[in-house]
C-alpha cells in the first residue's frame, strides 16, 4: 500500500502541484483560477489522442442504433442469440462499447491528485516540502479566480460565533458548481444517441432508452452533488475540462459529417 501512495505521490501529485505552483507564478497576474484553467487545458491536449478515440466510439453507437434496434426486435424473446448478434455488430464495427468509459477511468486519478493539490496545496508546509529545486519557493497562494471567487472554499462554510457553528451558502462557488452542472448536461446530451421514433416494441431496447434518458440527468445532478462540499477549484477543473470536451466533441462530429458523401 505503501509503495501505491508513493508512486501516486511521485507520478501524478508532486507533478501537478508544482505545474500549478509554475503556472501561477509565471503567469500575468498570478491568478490561481487562471492557472487551474491553463492547467487543465494542457491535461486535456495530451489526452486528446484517447478521448478522440472515444468520442469516435461514442458516435459510431450512435450511429449504430437503428441496427441494434433491429437486432432486439429480432430477438426480442432470445437473449442468447441477442448477445452474439450484438457482439457481431460492435466486432464487424469494429468498436468497443465500453471505450467511452476510459477517459473518465483515466481522468479519476488526475482528479484524485487535484483534489489534494487544491485541498493541501494552500498550506505552508506543502508549499515548503513538495515543490521541486527548479520551482519557485513561495510562502502563499491568493485563491482568488477574477478577484471574486475563492476557489479554497466549498459552497457551504462553516462559521463559529461565540462557540456556536452555522453554515453559510458561499454563493460565488455555487454558481460555478451549478454552471458546471449545466454544462455536464450539454455534454452528457451531445454524445447520447437519439431516441429512435415509432417503436412500438417493449422490452430491453425501451428499458435502454428509459436508462439513457435518465443518465441523461443523473450525470449533471450527480456532478453538482459531488462538487457541492469539494473545493471550488475543482469545480473550476471539471468546468473547463468539460468545455473542452464539448469543443472536442464538436469538431469530431462536425469533420465526421463533413467526411460523408453528400
Amino acid at each position: 500500500m505503501d509503495f501505491l501512495v508513493n508512486l501516486f505521490n511521485v507520478a501524478l501529485y508532486k507533478p501537478l502541484f508544482n505545474a500549478l505552483v509554475l503556472l501561477y507564478e509565471f503567469l500575468p497576474g498570478k491568478d490561481f483560477g487562471i492557472a487551474i484553467i491553463v492547467l487543465t487545458v494542457l491535461i486535456r491536449i495530451i489526452l486528446y489522442p484517447l478521448g478522440s478515440q472515444a468520442i469516435k466510439s461514442q458516435k459510431v453507437l450512435q450511429e449504430l442504433q437503428p441496427k441494434i434496434k433491429e437486432i432486439q426486435e429480432k430477438y426480442k424473446n432470445e437473449k442468447e442469440k441477442l448477445t452474439k448478434a450484438t457482439l457481431e455488430l460492435y466486432q464487424k464495427e469494429k468498436i468497443n462499447p465500453l471505450s467511452g468509459c476510459l477517459p473518465l477511468l483515466i481522468q479519476l486519478p488526475i482528479i484524485i491528485a487535484l483534489y489534494r493539490v487544491f485541498w493541501k496545496g494552500f498550506q505552508v508546509e506543502q508549499l515548503s516540502s513538495s515543490l521541486y529545486s527548479f520551482v519557485p519557493h513561495i510562502s502563499a497562494i491568493d485563491p482568488y479566480f477574477v478577484g471574486i471567487i475563492d476557489l479554497s472554499k466549498t459552497c457551504t462554510t462553516k462559521i463559529v460565533e461565540n462557540g456556536s457553528q452555522s453554515l453559510t451558502l458561499v454563493w460565488p462557488s455555487i454558481i460555478l458548481v451549478l454552471l458546471t452542472g449545466i454544462v455536464q448536461f450539454f455534454q452528457t446530451k451531445m454524445t447520447s444517441p437519439k431516441a429512435l421514433k415509432g417503436s412500438s416494441v417493449s422490452g430491453p431496447s425501451d428499458f435502454s432508452q428509459i436508462m439513457q434518458k435518465q443518465m441523461l440527468y443523473f450525470f449533471p445532478v450527480f456532478t453538482v452533488f459531488i462538487l457541492w462540499n469539494l473545493p471550488a477549484a475543482i469545480a473550476l477543473y471539471w468546468l473547463t475540462t468539460t468545455v473542452f470536451a464539448v469543443l472536442q466533441q464538436y469538431l469530431i462530429f462536425k469533420k465526421t459529417k463533413n467526411a460523408l458523401p453528400s
